[in-house]
């Protein structure tokens, strides 16, 4: 494995929306991902194989040089830091919004608030940046509960269409961050193989304009 250039995918909606992106680059598996309980592919590129991970974990594999290069979310490399990354490219896929969000009619009475998040480096950084004493709860998932049971005030969590938090009576109240993916790099793979991977990063980049996905 050592002797090809790995690129590390993110499951669920980024890597669907990753592919395609792949594809315009010229870089395709050579078995439906999707179908395969498989974790690393060939691609029709003998000298890259692909590997599908949870978004988390993208950068460390990246960092530690498990992997040349992957695609995660902005939100994971906020929480976690880039350090021994690059971030060439933003890819414009998987979009979405980082914010506070809380029961409808919520509002502070100025004390300190509850905060259940998963992001919880983001919310302490934003919450000292507005002044506000924020005791944060670390949660993996099911967020919209934590104010229902009373065991938080706010949430910080991604937000995409909204339904999740109107159904659960709850409301966006403050965007910390736009999210979108993207490329990262491991700042040595960069130095040992660079004209592999500059390659890579400029196919991706036509793909990205060529898929009306640049950002702005």
């Amino acid at each position: 494995m050592n002797d090809k250039l790995t690129i590390a995918l993110t499951k669920g909606r980024i890597l669907k929306e990753t592919l395609p992106l792949l594809t315009r680059a010229g870089i395709e598996a050579v078995e439906d991902i999707h179908s395969s309980r498989k974790l690393v592919f060939e691609t029709n590129r003998p000298e890259v194989q692909l590997v599908v991970l949870r978004g988390t974990d993208v950068p460390t594999y990246v960092r530690f040089g498990a992997a040349d290069m992957g695609v995660v979310g902005k939100d994971i490399l906020m929480e976690q830091g880039a350090e021994g990354l690059y971030e060439p490219l933003d890819l414009g896929i998987a979009r979405c919004r980082l914010m506070t969000a809380a029961r409808v009619g919520w509002r502070s009475d100025g004390a300190r608030i509850r905060v259940a998040t998963k992001f919880v480096n983001i919310a302490r950084a934003y919450f000292a940046q507005q002044g506000v004493h924020a005791d944060l709860i670390k949660l993996y998932g099911a967020l919209e509960l934590a104010p229902i049971m009373n065991l938080a005030d706010q949430i910080v969590d991604i937000v995409d269409t909204g339904n999740t938090l109107r159904a659960n009576g709850m409301e966006p109240l403050q965007e910390i961050a736009t999210v979108s993916s993207r490329l990262v790099v491991n700042k040595a793979a960069m130095r040992s193989r660079y004209t592999a991977i500059t390659q890579i990063i400029a196919d991706l980049t036509a793909a990205v304009q060529e898929g009306g996905n640049a950002a702005p």
